[in-house]
């Protein structure tokens, strides 16, 4: 026994030099600098490669493993840095080309490498996808029957594009359904309707959706806004929901349609704080007189969209603006916080018709505030509602009305049956175009509701008691006094 407890003894006090050698060199990792320390991993990397070579039983497809590899670090750097290998660099270059072949959906940005699903935000009207019957909530768990976990987003884009009139699986997760949806859907190219715009009539608003931040959605905000600066409207409702970015230069071109010339939007900074660019509007504005602008924003509102939301509000809450003021500018911010992507990343092609996308500077709105992780908070809070779910349609229809009962009187059932077959109800039938069913969706949309309330009773004060919204500040407790949003309303006993 005293033979045993002595060479424990001896092997724990062996091991005790060991492991604070161990912490020693970690440490020193820790204070190395980056160029010492990673030539010191590339020798273990080298060794490790060198042993796969000489001992592994069966090596399959080393590349893969590097290239996963390569990704996993930048990844682990943030979520938005990541390695192209050379298939999806070379569809990347296609697709900033011009020649842009995919199914017409909007995803989910927030998904990490090791989750088994995509989830569709989106689905742009009358595209491919949209076709072929794929809906927004939808999960995509396989692209031609291969599962997800493991590939970048950029992996997965670059499998869901392809060809023109070349067809993809994809394999769905449904709410509601048991067993999961199969979609194969033809690729094509994707139109660009990037931009919807309507007049709400009856209360003298105007609406205007940006999907996407494109060239051609420039010219089609600026002729709305010369189209509506021909009457004094009630006002203006930018609808930036579910848009995930897109050129920044068309951000600046749009927010110079709201700005003085000159105006800053933007800046960026490296990791030393030092500033890169800055970005000015270039125009005169096209909005120069006082109309209340309700800007729509939720949590995939992203990237160049929070720019735009985030500098029109910021100058906004600068300024001092009245109902008299020909150059106030009123910016109010309605729905949920937004996504908080402030960063840049940079596409550096490297060796192996490969490339890397790099995060390298953070943008900054111009009270030198960064959006990044953090976003942009509502002056409104509204939450979407959501159409009731087919269970509640089910239990709505047969349940809690008189028309559910067995052998209960319907006057107007006859009428009904008449006007079907003389073919009244044939037009609910028929395919619409997409700005027939987006007009039907704004019907059932709480958010945008809320905002032409809004803009209503701001309208109503500006005539009723003018003071009482003098200064933007004043609008925003004016209208919260009256107007109950999501925030939480004291509730206070009586007794």
């Amino acid at each position: 026994m005293n033979y045993k407890r002595l060479i424990c003894a001896f092997l724990i006090l062996c091991n005790v030099p060991m492991m604070l050698e161990s912490k020693r060199n970690a440490a020193s990792t820790e204070d190395q600098p980056f160029d010492a320390m990673v030539f010191g991993w590339s020798r273990t990397w080298a060794e490790v490669m060198q042993q796969v070579k000489e001992k592994h039983y069966k090596i399959q497809d080393p590349q893969k493993g590097m290239v996963k590899a390569l990704n996993e670090f930048l990844n682990h750097l943030d979520p938005h840095s990541a390695f192209l290998d050379p298939e999806t660099y070379t569809k990347m270059l296609e697709s900033t080309s011009g020649e842009f072949f995919g199914v017409g959906i909007v995803i989910d940005n927030t998904r990490k490498t090791k989750d088994k699903h995509l989830v569709v935000v989106d689905v742009i009207t009358d595209g491919p996808a949209d076709k072929a019957g794929i809906e927004p909530g939808d999960k995509i768990i396989e692209v031609d029957k291969e599962g997800l976990e493991g590939m970048s987003t950029e992996e997965i884009i670059s499998k869901i594009k392809g060809e023109r009139n070349t067809k993809v699986t994809l394999t769905i997760m449904r709410e509601g359904h048991t067993d999961v949806l199969e979609f194969v859907v033809k690729r094509d190219r994707v139109q660009d309707q990037n931009t919807l715009s309507f007049h709400i009539k009856p209360h003298d608003i105007y609406y205007v959706s940006l999907s996407m931040f494109s060239k051609s959605a420039i010219d089609q905000v600026k002729k709305l806004l010369q189209k509506a600066h021909d009457h004094d409207y009630r006002g203006l409702i930018i609808d930036l929901r579910n848009n995930s970015g897109g050129l920044l230069d068309a951000v600046v071109d749009i927010a110079s349609f709201f700005l003085p010339k000159g105006s800053l939007v933007a800046y960026t900074k490296d990791k030393d704080g030092n500033t890169i660019e800055e970005y000015h509007t270039m125009q005169q504005p096209i909005i120069t007189h006082a109309i209340p602008i309700f800007i729509l924003i939720n949590n995939y509102t992203a990237s160049a969209a929070e720019i735009l939301a985030g500098c029109l509000h910021m100058h906004s809450a600068r300024q001092m603006p009245t109902h008299k003021n020909k150059h106030a500018l009123q910016v109010f911010l309605v729905g949920t916080d937004t996504y908080g992507k402030g960063s840049v990343q940079e596409i550096i092609p490297v060796s192996n018709n490969s490339a890397i996308k790099l995060t390298t500077y953070l943008y900054y709105l111009p009270n030198n505030e960064t959006i990044q992780g953090v976003g942009i908070k509502p002056d409104f809070v509204i939450e979407k509602e959501f159409p009731p779910s087919k269970q509640l349609q089910w239990f709505n229809k047969y349940y809690g009305r008189e028309s559910s009962h067995k052998n209960s009187i319907r006057i107007g059932a006859q009428a009904q049956e008449q006007r079907k077959k003389r073919g009244e109800d044939d037009d609910d039938d028929k395919p619409k175009r997409w700005q027939e069913r987006a007009k039907e969706m704004l019907q059932k949309d709480n958010q945008l509701r809320a905002a032409v309330t809004l803009i209503n009773m701001l309208y109503a004060a500006y005539e009723h008691c003018p003071r009482a919204v003098a200064t933007r500040a004043e609008a925003i407790e004016y209208l919260k006094n009256i107007y109950l949003d999501n925030n939480t309303i004291t509730i206070e006993e009586t007794m």
